[in-house]
Order: C-alpha cells, then structure tokens, then sequence
C-alpha cells in the first residue's frame, strides 16, 4: 500500500497550496473590495498570515482542536470495554504499531470519524448513538473503516482540509459581517471617478460571488481528492473484517437514524463516516455531498460474495458503475482473501440487545462526566451525580444505606 501512502502525500501538498491559493484569493478580493488602493495588498498579506498560521495548528493541534469541538472526551478500557476490544482487535488486524486513543461524543446520532497527523498520536471517535445501535460486528466495521484512514494515512489530509475550510468560511463570514455592519459605506467613498467605480463594481461583485462561494469551493475541492479514500477505507474494512455485511448494515443503519447530530458543522462534518449534514428532505442516495453514495457504498459492499481482497473489491465497484476507474493501487491488487461465513457471524450475535447497548452507552457518558456507580446487593445499579454532595445514599428498591467514602 505504499503506493497510496505516498498518493495521499502528495494530495496533502496539493490541498496545502491549493486551499492556500484560494484563501489568497479571497483575501486580495476582500482587501480591494474595502479599501481599492492598497487593501488588496493588506488582504494578501493577512491571508498568508492566516495560512500559515492554521497550517501550524494544522499540523501540531488540528486533531485536538477538531475532537475538542466535536465535544469528544476519551475514554478507557474501564469506561466502555467492549468498545476498547474492537479497537484493539482491528488494531492488530491492520497492524498498527500504535493504539489510538478512543474518544465518545455524548450524542445520540450515530456516527465515527478519525483524526490526527500520523499514527503514533492518531484517535477514534464514535459517539454514544453508534454504540447503543449497532451490534458488535457492525461496530467492528465502523471502527476497520476508520482504523483504515489511520493505515493509509488519510487522517492528515482530512485534518488539514478541515481547518482549512474552517478558515475560509470564517473570512467568508467575517466579510459578511464587515459589510452589514458598515463596509459598504467605506466602500461607496472611494468612488470618485467613472472608470474606478466600475472596477470597484467587478471587485464588489467578486467579492461577493467569493464570500458565497468560496466555503462551497473549498468544499468541491476537498471533494475532488477524498472520495475514493471512502471507497478505499470500505474497501480496507471489509478486508480487516472479512465481514462486509457489518460495515453496510452499519452504514444503513446511520443513514437511516432520525438523529441530526448536534455537534456536527461544516468543517467536521466531512472527516465522518456519513456525512451528518443534508439529512432533511433526501434520499438515502443523496445523503452526501463530501461523501461518495451511501447506496452505492452499500451496495458494493454487499456485492462482495466471492471474497473481500481489494482485487474483490475493485472488480465489484467496475462492474456496479459500468466503467472502468481505478480506485485501489495496482500493488495491493495481488492478494486473495474470503469473506467470512455470513450465516456464522449473523446467528452468533443474537445476543445483541438494544437496550442494554444503549444501557451501557449511557453508562460510558455518565462515567466520563463522573458519576459514581455502586451496585447494591439487590442488582440495582446506583448511579450518583458529581454534584451529590450527601455522605449517604439510599438504594431505591431494598433501602440499603451505603457510605459514599
């Protein structure tokens, strides 16, 4: 897969100059658009600032600061351990040298997504939704999909392209807001003579189409070099399980919960396994705009009967689509996996109860918002608030009396 390690190498330049080059852009067409005789300049200038800046923090903070707004808090193996086992598991299947830290996002929309810059200090989140949803070999589906742009180096390129479209919809906002609040004006007296105000016409109206239209470029372009990384990390998934039902039942499932997640925004939403955004009034088809299909992604995935090799995996998706497009390295297009027993795997998770799922996901939040638990002698579970200042609490079903120490 080297390959594609240095593939996506290449990619995170291209999106490093590329994204600079457009905040380049907006800030020499802002500046002009405020001040026509040397704003442009200034415009430049703060946008180099500003990419270098956030390329900084790209680099050494990107993935902190996406897990902090994402309100994702880590988690142990104590917290949620069959969580922390999947992990693990699909950790030694991909042979990662490194165990990523694990992290849930108290929401009840289900959904994953992987960030950092290289292995070593990578990170998994899921939230509480997609653990008390799925079963466990669709759990171990989502985490092999992203525990796969961990491998194939993906989580940089997403990290950077992340705070990158940040930053240009934060200009784009901040233009906005300059405007309502009395740019305009300034821009009105600089108009002195026929030939300027056309030009300051052109700029005004650049300006315009860039601050509505840049977020959305910034977006395409993002786009135009992630989408076969979802093929290729179904594709990495389904290998490191060899259970491809798990990973598009698992897909199924998120596209068709009723939860809009509350965290998500227009810089995270990308970095997910599905796209949180655009869920009102599309089909499960349309759900993504940054994503490839999710039927689509399904539908392969459910294709593969024969075996779950990448060499599967690419003939399945050219004969889905009717043409000919390469999405998985020739160097990875050698190997010969089968796909495990289906029928086994299904029938051996009967077990799966949604409510105690959802039980012990809950149970995962309150723990990492430090609530103590005490089981009583009878079997009930006492779960004490942080902010219970008591020496005692009493069990609701025997009245037991235990000493909180």
């Amino acid at each position: 897969m080297w390959e594609l390690i240095q593939s996506n190498r290449r990619k995170s330049l291209i999106l490093f100059f590329g994204m600079g080059a457009l905040l380049i852009l907006i800030g020499y067409v802002f500046g002009s658009f405020y001040n026509p005789e040397s704003g442009g300049a200034v415009g430049v200038f703060f946008a180099i600032i500003l990419w270098m800046i956030l390329s900084t923090i790209s680099y050494f903070a990107g993935s902190k600061i996406l897990l902090a707004i994402s309100g994702a808090k880590e988690v142990t193996k104590e917290v949620h351990p069959q969580l922390y086992n999947v992990v693990e598991e699909m950790k030694i299947a991909a042979g990662v040298p490194y165990f990523p830290k694990i992290f849930i996002i108290d929401d009840p929309a289900p959904n994953a997504f992987a960030t950092g810059v290289k292995p070593e200090n990578s990170a998994i989140a899921v939230t509480s939704g997609l653990l008390s949803t799925l079963n466990r070999y669709e759990l171990q589906g989502v985490v092999a999909h992203e525990m796969s742009h961990i491998v194939n180096r993906d989580i940089l390129l997403m990290t950077f392209a992340g705070m990158m479209l940040g930053a240009i919809t934060l200009m784009s906002e901040v233009f906005f807001r300059g405007l309502y609040y009395g740019g305009g004006s300034r821009y009105r007296s600089k108009s002195s003579s026929k030939n300027s105000g056309q030009g300051q016409i052109i700029i005004m109206i650049l300006a315009l189409v860039l601050a509505i239209l840049g977020p959305i470029l910034a977006q395409l372009f993002y786009f135009a070099i992630s989408r076969k990384r979802e093929y290729l990390a179904d594709a990495s998934a389904a290998r490191l399980t060899r259970y491809p039902e798990g990973l598009a039942n698992a897909l199924e499932k998120i596209a068709n919960s009723s939860y809009k997640l509350r965290s998500a925004n227009k810089v995270t939403a990308p970095m997910y396994i599905v796209n949180p955004l655009k869920r009102e009034g599309m089909k499960l088809a349309d759900l993504t705009s940054t994503h490839p299909p999710i039927s689509e992604r399904i539908k392969i995935l459910r294709a593969l009967q024969q075996g779950v090799s990448y060499k599967d995996y690419q003939k399945v998706f050219e004969m889905i689509y009717g043409k000919k497009e390469k999405i998985i390295p020739d160097s990875a297009l050698k190997e010969s996996i089968p796909v495990a027993p289906v029928m086994g795997l299904a029938n051996s998770d009967k077990s799966f109860s949604p409510v105690d799922a959802k039980r012990e996901a809950n149970d995962a939040v309150m723990k990492l918002n430090n609530y103590k638990f005490i089981n009583c002698k009878c079997g009930v579970r006492i779960k004490i608030p942080p902010d219970y200042n008591q020496p005692i609490v009493v069990c609701p079903r025997c009245g037991t009396r235990h000493q909180l120490g």
